[in-house]
Formats: structure tokens, sequence, C-alpha cells
């Protein structure tokens, strides 16, 4: 076999999608950081090392203020992988790539109108690849046998999510429907991603970082002390993300 054959054959292309903070700056882009500082003053080190995309069609800036805007975000501790809502232009050379046919998944929001919307997630696509093979039917809930470890992140916006060990800190749980963990869920717990205000997260010892239904969230900070170390449901009564225990 030729070492061209070789080098064509490890060229391999797949599809395949993260899902990623969609922050939406409002002008003045101060006050929209101002917001964002409130943000993470209750919750420091939230958006670190989480990928973060940009939607700029609520503003007009010219690549320099963008630039600008980035390295603000960078000071912060929050890295942005792409752009949306950008046309293609002059002096975009050194800005992050822009970013087509991205896939709302959910927002996150509290029930504050003054809010900046800097918490929307979406998934966006890093690689695609012409004629894939159709995707075989997936089932309504995923189970996982081991420990979710820190840092990772799972997805599954088609139903339930059931994991028989526990949710390190710095891992995520993205779910359509609801959450199960049979152990400690620390890091992010998302359920009802998709718009289902239904969903609920039961886990055996609540140590969450963030814990969310549908659009709405409680920070660790705003997470009863009682009710932490212990088993714990989570559920969404008319915009309210409520805790309560499970004896």
């Amino acid at each position: 076999m030729s070492s061209v054959s070789r080098q064509r054959q490890a060229l391999m292309f797949r599809a395949r999608s993260y899902t990623a903070f969609m922050f939406t700056p409002q002008p003045p882009i101060a006050d929209w950081l101002a917001q964002l500082d409130a943000t993470l003053a209750r919750s420091k080190d939230f958006f670190a090392d989480c990928p973060v995309a940009l939607d700029l069609s609520a503003v007009e800036l010219n690549p320099d203020a963008i630039a600008q805007l980035i390295a603000s975000l960078d000071e912060r501790k929050i890295r942005v992988l792409g752009i949306e809502g950008l046309q293609p232009s002059e002096g975009q050379a050194k800005l992050p790539p822009i970013l087509r046919n991205g896939r709302g998944a959910h927002s996150l929001e509290r029930p504050n109108p003054g809010k900046a919307n800097t918490d929307a997630a979406t998934e966006v696509a890093a690689v695609s690849s012409p004629a894939l093979p159709a995707p075989k039917p997936q089932p309504a809930s995923l189970l996982i046998e081991a420990p979710v470890r820190s840092g990772q992140s799972v997805v599954f916006m088609e139903g339930d999510i059931t994991v028989l060990g526990s949710v390190g800190s710095g891992a995520e749980i993205v779910a359509g429907g609801s959450i199960h963990v049979y152990g400690a869920l620390r890091g992010r717990a998302i359920a009802g991603a998709g718009g289902n205000p239904r969903a609920r997260i039961f886990c055996h010892r609540v140590e969450a970082d963030l814990l969310a239904i549908d659009c709405y969230y409680k920070t660790v900070d705003e997470i009863d002390g009682s009710l932490r170390r212990g088993p714990a449901q989570v559920w969404l009564d008319r915009g309210t993300v409520k805790i309560s225990a499970m004896n």
C-alpha cells in the first residue's frame, strides 16, 4: 500500500455536535458586561472551561469591537469558540469562526426581566460530513452504569438520563427528560432541556453547582444547606425551581 493511500485513509470526517452556552450581548455592551459580572459574582467559575458561542445578532460591532468584547470575556475566564449572527467581512481573520445552522437546545433563565440573556445553550456542529448514513433510532432513555467524572459532559435530548453512580464536580448532565442519579450529584444537571417543564431531577445526594428544569435554574448558593448532602428531588412550579428532601 502506498504512503498516499495510507494518508488518505487517515483523513476521516464525521459529523459531531457539542453543547455550548450561547451568549447574546445586548446594547450597550458595558451594561451587559455589568449584568454578566453580577451573575459571575454568585458563581465565580460557573462558565470556566465551558465552550461558549456568541450570538451578535442584537448588536452592531465592527471586528475591532468584537475582538475587544472577546478579550473582555476572556478576562472573565470565558472562552469563545465561535460567533453567530455575523456576516463574513474583512478584518475577521483573527476572530473565532462564524457558526452556521446551530440548533437551539434550551435557555437557562431566572424569572427576572432585567437579567441579561447570557445563559442560553445551543448545539453547534463542529465538523460536517456529506453522505452520512441515516442515524439509528435512539431509545427514550439513556443508562450510564459508570460514574460521570469531572470534566465529562453527557447530553441526551431524546429522553431521560439515569446514572447508576455519582456525577463528579465539573461534570454536566443535560437531558430532554428527567435525570436520575443513584449517587452524589455534583457539577451541573439540566433536565427538560428541550422545553419540558414536567421533567424532574432525582438524586441520592445533592451537591450540585447548578440545577435546572426547562429554562429556570438555581445555583449552589441558592440551595438550602439543610437539603445538601441528602436525597432530593427537583421540579418546576410555575416558573420557580423547587427542591425537597426525599426521606
